[in-house]
């Protein structure tokens, strides 16, 4: 859980991901477009994935535990948060008042 917040906290917006799930290749999509240079965290290539994979279930409060979104350190949440966030115009002023974007 420590290592999940410490990584969390490094920038603005951080995005827990799989190479293999399709969800959080649409989510860091989503970011890169509204032009956040978020940093994405593949848990594929980290040596204690598994451990940072339960610690994002608890976190969640469900599985699966990616993609996971943080903004100014804090959990957002998954795709199906994410999404509703930016369909309802929530997600850009949350972008912002975290310092990642400038528009």
């Amino acid at each position: 859980m420590d290592r999940v917040m410490k990584l969390a906290s490094e920038r603005a917006v951080v995005i827990f991901t799989l190479d293999s799930c399709c969800m959080c290749h649409t989510v860091t999509r989503l970011f890169r477009d509204l032009g956040v240079n978020a940093l994405e965290h593949e848990l594929d290539n980290d040596p204690k994935c598994k451990e940072m994979e339960k610690a994002l279930v608890k976190l969640l409060g469900r599985g699966p535990p990616v993609p996971a979104v943080f903004i100014g350190g804090k959990l957002v949440g998954g795709t199906n948060k994410v999404m509703s966030l930016h369909l309802s115009g929530e997600l850009v002023p949350m972008i912002r008042n975290a310092g990642a974007l400038w528009l």
